[in-house]
């Protein structure tokens, strides 16, 4: 009878440890609800044949992915660069691991606003998101267009809340991002005044974080997820219906047109690279406008770190 009780003992135990293993190999993934976000949503759909297992958990903006990654609730996220620079000025421990769209951005006014450059947005009501890289945009194209903050009323409202407010006027332009900028020209109550590219930044690149302690103690993971990640990317590129399928009917419910897809992924195209420049120079645009509140502006070189994105793109034969 002890030996019975023993052997269920044991049985009991192996399985709890097995059932602890599981867990440890489930990766946490935050991520965001947009167009050019869905090629990483999209891991979660083919996982299992890249011998992982990742729970998607999705939030409002980028900020509150960092607060998921401080709070030990993540050990991946996706994110603007901004939030990602903020966060590692202001603690986080993370590193940039791999870009994974470009672009997405907006200026976008009101039909009747009368708005047909940076210049007219003197003593108007803008509309942008606190924390995004939309944030950042709007400051560098004011600054070099030689305005402030001071000389326009921003209002920050949720991604979500934007083209609310334009089409009920509450603002005479906002900084979007997509699909929502392209729904708003669609829709015929906004126009495009420009895409926001040419500041320092350039077209700004999306990036994808890791935790220091997933990046460095769950290493055969990490490779498993960055080759997962690379392949949901490479098959939204090569294959657009896919993507579009995926985006339009499973992420937004078929809230979205397919005008409105395809418009916003023209100006949000899928990637995968990331460079220290590039997070180095939106650093500095942000330290120079005083966006995103850094304790200390936090040095690229030390925080990007591409080798497990090159390591996956080599076995993969991807450029």
């Amino acid at each position: 009878m002890q030996k019975k009780l023993i052997a269920l003992a044991l049985l009991a135990s192996a399985g709890f440890s097995a059932a602890s293993h599981a867990a440890d190999d489930v990766i946490r993934l935050g991520n965001l609800k947009f167009a050019h976000y869905g090629a990483v949503s999209y891991i979660k759909e083919i996982a299992p044949k890249c011998g992982i297992k990742v729970d998607e958990k999705v939030f409002a903006k980028g900020p509150d992915v960092m607060q998921g990654i401080l709070a030990g609730e993540l050990d991946v996220g996706t994110t603007a660069s901004e939030a990602a620079i903020s966060g590692r000025a202001n603690g986080a421990p993370i590193y940039v691991v791999a870009g994974f769209a470009k672009g997405g951005a907006r200026l976008v006014a009101g039909k009747d606003s009368g708005i047909k450059s940076v210049k007219d947005l003197k003593g108007k009501k803008v509309g942008v998101t606190r924390g995004g890289i939309h944030e950042v945009l709007l400051d560098a194209e004011l600054g070099q267009n030689g305005l402030s903050a001071k000389d326009v009323t921003i209002v920050y409202l949720a991604f979500a809340d934007l083209n609310q407010a334009l089409l009920g006027k509450n603002i005479d332009a906002m900084m979007q991002s997509e699909p929502q900028s392209s729904q708003a020209i669609n829709k015929g109550f906004g126009v495009e005044v420009m895409k926001p590219y040419d500041t320092p930044i350039g077209e700004p690149y999306r990036t994808m974080v890791m935790t220091e302690k997933f990046y460095n103690e769950k290493r055969p993971l990490a490779e498993k997820f960055m080759r997962c990640f690379l392949e949901a990317t490479k098959t939204f590129i090569d294959k657009p219906e896919v993507a579009e399928k995926y985006v339009r009917e499973v992420i937004f419910k078929n809230q979205i047109s397919k005008e409105d897809f395809y418009d916003a992924i023209g100006n949000s195209p899928y990637a995968y690279d990331i460079t220290a420049e590039h997070i180095q120079i939106t650093t500095d645009t942000m330290a120079k406008y005083g966006t995103g509140k850094m304790a200390k502006p936090p040095v690229a070189k030390d925080w990007v770190k591409t080798d497990l994105l090159e390591q996956a793109k080599k076995s993969m034969n991807l450029k």
